[in-house]
């Protein structure tokens, strides 16, 4: 899955991309980034 990894500023694959719910109940897919290792996110389409 593709997502916004806020340190490479581009958008890279996901590792281990999970299905999550926000605090505020919105859904969303966290994940790691595959060259930099960062936590990412990609909210909606969980």
């Amino acid at each position: 899955m593709l997502a916004y990894c806020m340190k490479c500023k581009a958008k890279r694959e996901m590792k281990n991309a999970k299905a999550v719910k926000m605090k505020n109940g919105r859904p969303a897919n966290k994940g790691v980034c595959l060259k930099c290792g960062t936590t990412m996110y990609r909210i909606g389409k969980a």
